[in-house]
């Protein structure tokens, strides 16, 4: 090897870098480059020191760097995924991509395994929380910009779980059986949108089959779509063991798989070995993975000098702040009866304190699974309430006596990452609380004059048995380490709540349309493993909207503590006719009450008539703005072409036909308050 080799030449172009490398790798290195360090290193690959080639090392996320894969240390945990989602707000997920990145660097890591962006066609998913959304446009424009933020500290994004890995039931096992118009209309869109948009530079297969093939060895999914069609040049990585029940090493050699975790399976050096001897893989596939993996070194700066690289920062005050705004954003007020929300500071004298999850600290090793991040503190409710009335009110924790008044109750309920809760590999049972904490909010409700209820959890709660007998209802989500000082700051009016729902809340488990017929064919499967995905596209509040069901909350719905008023109407234009022109819509906001708030325009579409079944509503544009009192401004949303299209079965892909299109202005799914008329073509 010559002194200054091309490839170690930072000023070299990546490609020519690439390429020099790749030429002189022999064919047992490049075997080598195709799986992990082995059992001792699960999150590494195994470094070729013979040409200065060093560990790609990985963590868990999407929380924040994970301590199982860290090297055990305590990190900085962000809100869960799903909070984020219900901040609609894209400036502050790509301040959350540039802070993981960070943390990333300073444990000496290249990739984020993070985020995950399947979509929730279950409440009952036990990865809820560490998912977006039910919907794909609203997945993909918030992990674009994630993305974006994490990759611009040269840290990769690795986004995950590709694809329809919508269950952890039998997750290992199950075949997710949809067609393809669904597929790619709601299962892919978010990929496709995240790829084509950041150019994410890993992507992770699913443990789950797709129409009976295994994520890992799905030549549809990874060469025929994620390489060929979208033109990605990244990483292609297992799931942890998800390779176990792939039948060949040549199928996902030819699939397109580039990189198997934690240890060898198929890519041991043997059956590669075989399996390239038996030309059953062809050099140029073999070269094609491999190039893969150096680039992506490449770009995390495996090969360069470390003064010449992004500086890492783990639990940082600049951290530590930005994830209680995150954690603030995200929360979502449901009820507020009479005002009752914000609490007066200066008019209370006693606050009874309830319910499980007061005390509760979440940031602990493996709780949850692979997500789970330990902070080097967290905040509980108790704590953070404790902090904010600093004596000024007495606090009565779990009082159980009638005679002693109370100005308010506040019960914590919701769920953990236990046995039952939000959690990885297993799924929950039901929606509803259990029988305690639903017995408890019940007679909190009873025995006290204003009850709020603040909801600690990762996925929707159905509330029928108890939300009447309560004033107001907090969601709060998984807030992260600062999660009790969030909170108190929403109760006591120092920030105006302005999360949205990213899901729809149903009031029954049979509202939903993967447990809508009660069959095990729906979900979690036949006896086959097999689950069908017979709505269709037709998920999330596209069918409680097709259905017209009730939902409990719907999607993007919550409240403020001011009030705003949308006014006129305006667009740039009226008709379009390219797949790549947009259309931008202003919309008139004020703010007619007394205190500074945000609010999210929303925009849905529909076409006016289809030669396929659409829904009627999609949402395809919006945007969050901070107004001031008595305040207007005028919001400026971008509706693109390519976002009113749906998948074509008969053309293999996506399709806009021409014809007339309504698009609804409004603050949820179901409160539109007005809408303009477009046409394509």
């Amino acid at each position: 090897m010559t002194a200054n080799p091309p490839y170690l030449d930072e000023k070299t172009e990546i490609e020519n870098r690439v390429s020099d490398l790749l030429s002189r790798l022999t064919l047992k290195e490049k075997f080598m480059l195709l799986t992990s360090h082995g059992r001792l290193r699960l999150y590494t690959t195994k470094p070729i020191k013979r040409l200065r080639i060093p560990s790609l090392k990985m963590t868990d996320g999407p929380l924040g760097v994970a301590m199982h894969s860290s090297g055990f240390k305590k990190n900085s945990r962000f809100p869960a995924t799903v909070s984020l989602a219900a901040t609609w707000n894209r400036s502050l997920m790509h301040d959350i991509g540039i802070a993981m990145a960070k943390e990333v660097r300073a444990v000496g890591r290249h990739i984020l395994l993070a985020p995950g962006i399947n979509i929730c066609r279950t409440p009952l998913n036990g990865r809820t929380f560490e998912y977006f959304s039910e919907d794909p446009y609203l997945t993909k424009e918030l992990a674009i910009v994630l993305v974006k933020g994490i990759q611009s500290q040269r840290v990769a994004a690795c986004l995950k779980h590709y694809a329809a890995n919508n269950q952890e039931t039998d997750r290992r096992i199950c075949s997710s059986e949809v067609d393809e118009r669904t597929l790619n209309e709601i299962y892919l869109r978010a990929f496709k949108g995240v790829v084509e948009n950041a150019d994410p530079w890993a992507v992770m297969t699913c443990y789950n089959m797709v129409n009976s093939v295994y994520g890992c060895e799905n030549k549809y999914l990874l060469q025929d779509t994620l390489l060929d069609k979208w033109n990605y040049d990244g990483v292609v990585v297992t799931d942890w063991f998800a390779s176990r029940g792939v039948a060949t090493t040549e199928g996902c050699m030819n699939a397109g798989l580039t990189l198997e975790m934690p240890w060898p399976s198929k890519y041991k050096q043997k059956a590669l070995r075989k399996a390239y001897d038996e030309h059953k893989f062809s050099e140029d596939t073999l070269n094609d993975r491999v190039e893969r993996n150096l680039r992506v070194m490449m770009l995390t700066g495996l090969f360069d000098s470390p003064e010449n690289l992004p500086t890492g920062q783990r639990n940082t005050l600049e951290h530590q702040k930005l994830v209680s705004r995150a954690a603030e954003e995200g929360m979502v007020l449901l009820k507020n009866k009479d005002n009752l929300l914000p609490l007066d500071i200066n008019s209370l004298k006693r606050i009874s304190l309830h319910g499980p999850n007061l005390r509760k600290r979440f940031g602990r090793l493996l709780s949850g699974g692979s997500s789970a991040v330990s902070p080097p503190y967290e905040v509980t409710p108790l704590e953070g309430i404790s902090e904010k009335v600093d004596g000024r009110i007495e606090l009565a924790i779990n009082d159980r006596l009638k005679q002693v008044f109370s100005d308010v109750a506040i019960v914590f309920a919701g769920l953990n990452h236990g046995k039952g809760g939000d959690t990885e590999s297993k799924d929950r049972s039901s929606l509803d609380l259990d029988k305690k904490q639903v017995e408890e909010i019940k007679r909190v409700a009873n025995e006290h004059q204003n009850t709020v209820v603040c909801v600690i959890a990762g996925s929707p709660i159905a509330m029928d048995e108890w939300i009447d007998e309560v004033e107001a209802v907090l969601i709060c989500w998984y807030g992260g380490m600062e999660a009790g000082h969030a909170i108190a700051n929403i109760l006591f009016g120092d920030v105006n709540p302005s999360g949205k729902l990213p899901l729809t809340f149903p009031r029954r488990l049979e509202d939903s349309p993967a447990h809508s017929t009660g069959e095990r064919r729906n979900y979690p499967g036949d006896e086959e493993k097999r689950v069908y995905y017979d709505e269709g596209v037709f998920v999330g509040y596209r069918w409680f909207d097709q259905k017209k069901i009730e939902p409990l909350f719907p999607f993007g719905f919550g409240l403020s503590y001011t009030q705003f008023e949308f006014s006129s109407i305006n667009v740039n234009r009226q008709r379009i006719s390219k797949e790549k022109d947009a259309i931008l819509l202003g919309v008139d906001v004020t703010n007619v009450g007394e205190r500074a708030g945000s609010e999210v325009i929303q925009i849905y579409s529909r076409d006016m008539k289809a030669s396929v079944k659409r829904p009627p509503r999609e949402l395809a544009g919006f945007e969050k703005i901070h107004l001031g009192p008595e305040e207007t401004k005028t919001a400026a949303i971008t509706v693109k072409a390519q976002d009113l299209a749906f998948f074509d079965p008969k053309k293999h892909d996506w399709s806009i036909e021409p014809g007339d299109f309504k698009l609804f202005v409004g603050r949820s799914s179901r409160d539109l308050l007005g809408d303009v008329d477009i046409s394509y073509g």
